[in-house]
């Protein structure tokens, strides 16, 4: 039984089996802290709460068979706990208790923590500092205002003074737009942790953030947490609930980590992303649990304007021992990319009932820096995922997503508005009830998909009246899929090696357009 410390925090820690399980063990076992049993679980990602900061621990890790591990830390520093009731905060649901938070918040000093004992604190958005904790508490919620005209707007873009530069503020789908306000909101703050055990619920179901979403009214929709060109974040065993938009969404930020959170919206709730980190470097996403209206994940990296004006790349991204239920895509890469991804490293978790498992989208007019590239998915499970694998470069989004710059099929000329996809790459992977596809992969025919490599692939197939035709790509002019196994087109190099499909519709892969192929230990059964 081994084990590592992920971070420890003033109050709190979280910790990390060494193990090839994928997110959970096949049996519980326990964790004490100084000899006291504090925890029983299963999952690979655990966070023990309620220590005492400037303390020295002892965690010991043992399983059922008897084996353990142990390993010292001591707790953070912590300077002062002020509590959101003393100044004022009522936490019944119904007070607005925006003023008393932020006046805790303002008044907390280096290393301290403002806590939020149970209850449901109604809010507008609270803007969080550096060098400060929110703990929320055990039963505490902090609960989002149901009247939009309550938020405040940031600015997409405001010119500097001396005209020479400009300062980024309210972003919408990539592009510096007007938003309003997130219900938890940090802008240029650094060594800032939030903690949980309690909750964050934008209360989206009540308002009417929901109605009419692709209409901009007065601003566009906020997040349920907002980081803007923040550093040094962890955000750790938290809820996040219904959020109005995009539920958690760090921005132009680095050094961040996101712990053994439970990220949850509605399945029918428009654009409700749980975790999309643009244009972010150094992010770990690690024990989570996301169930969402959209995409689970969406790495993402700004539009063309962004890019070119204020350029940064999303890249060193680890996501591990996490799971991913319902939503469009467990993973997904786009399509707001201008600035590119690369390194990006997904392991050891469950996809569970989404459309899509990896899912990379991009489209023209993305640009020359929109380069996909060093993208490993391995040790993965997918059950009941439709489409395991899509890549698509025709993807139609956006104003003029379907018109025939976007959209025509045929070789456009490479220029500096033509994207670019590396190496996409897939390992020790197995697949249960799929139905539409097993891999679906368009490349832009100027500019193919670099490498398409999958070894040691498992695949099965819903039986044949249990599958409903689906199309995998969102492209004009292509056809549903059901029971496809590979389908390839405009792809440079395709690498196959020891892939079984069983259940499918046909019995080899469709290739076009592909200039290198690999195909060893393709097998095909029951079809």
């Amino acid at each position: 039984m081994e084990f590592q410390i992920v971070e420890v925090f003033k109050r709190s820690i979280t910790a990390e089996l060494v193990s090839d399980k994928i997110f959970k063990q096949d049996a519980e076992f326990d964790v004490y802290i100084n000899g006291e049993k504090s925890l029983r679980t299963d999952r690979n990602v655990f966070s023990v709460m309620g220590l005492i900061p400037d303390t020295k621990y002892v965690m010991k890790v043992e399983a059922s068979d008897g084996s353990f591990a142990e390993k010292e830390f001591v707790t953070e520093h912590e300077s002062v706990l002020l509590d959101v009731t003393a100044f004022g905060a009522k936490g019944d649901g119904k007070t607005p208790d925006t003023a008393a938070i932020q006046a805790a918040i303002s008044c907390c000093p280096k290393d301290g923590t403002v806590y939020l004992p149970e209850g449901d604190y109604y809010c507008t958005p609270l803007f969080l500092k550096s060098d400060m904790t929110l703990w929320i508490g055990d039963g505490a919620r902090i609960l989002g205002d149901t009247d939009r005209n309550h938020y405040p707007v940031l600015p997409g873009m405001t010119r500097s003074t001396d005209e020479k530069s400009e300062y980024n503020l309210g972003t919408w789908e990539g592009n510096p737009l007007d938003s309003f306000a997130s219900l938890v909101t940090a802008v240029d703050a650094e060594n800032l942790d939030i903690v949980g055990p309690g909750t964050i619920d934008g209360n989206a179901p009540n308002s009417d953030w929901w109605k009419n979403p692709k209409i901009k009214r007065t601003a566009w929709r906020p997040n349920d947490l907002f980081l803007a060109r923040c550093r040094k974040v962890r955000v750790q065993g938290i809820t996040v609930q219904n959020s109005p938009c995009w539920t958690v969404h760090p921005y132009y930020s680095e050094d961040l980590s996101f712990l053994n959170l439970y990220i949850h919206n509605p399945s029918d709730s428009p654009n409700t992303d749980g975790l999309d980190p643009e244009s972010c470097k150094g992010v770990r996403i690690l024990g989570t649990v996301i169930s969402v209206g959209d995409d689970c994940i969406a790495i993402k990296s700004g539009k063309y304007y962004m890019s070119m004006k204020h350029h940064k790349v999303t890249e060193d991204v680890v996501i591990r021992n996490c799971k991913f239920e319902r939503g469009h895509g467990s993973v997904t890469v786009g399509s707001e990319i201008a600035g590119g991804v690369k390194n990006v490293r997904v392991s050891q978790c469950i996809f569970d009932g989404t459309d899509r498992g990896l899912r990379i989208k991009t489209r023209r007019g993305r640009g020359e820096r929109s380069v996909l590239d060093d993208i490993l998915f391995e040790n993965i499970d997918m059950s009941g995922v439709h489409m395991p694998f899509t890549v698509n470069m025709f993807y139609f989004c956006d104003p003029d997503g379907h018109t025939d710059y976007v959209q025509n099929q045929e070789a456009a000329p490479v220029n500096e508005m033509t994207p670019a996809i590396g190496t996409i790459s897939g390992r020790g992977i197995n697949c249960t009830g799929a139905s539409a596809c097993v891999l679906c992969a368009v490349g832009l025919p100027e500019s193919p998909i670099g490498k398409l490599d999958f070894e040691n692939i498992r695949v099965s197939f819903l039986p044949e009246g249990e599958r409903v035709p689906e199309r995998p790509v969102m492209m004009d002019n292509f056809d549903e899929m059901n029971g496809r196994s590979i389908y390839a087109k405009n792809v440079k190099e395709l690498v196959l090696k020891d892939v079984k499909i069983s259940g499918s519709a046909d019995n080899e892969p469709e290739l076009i357009g592909v200039e290198n192929k690999v195909l060893e230990g393709v097998e095909y059964a029951g079809n």
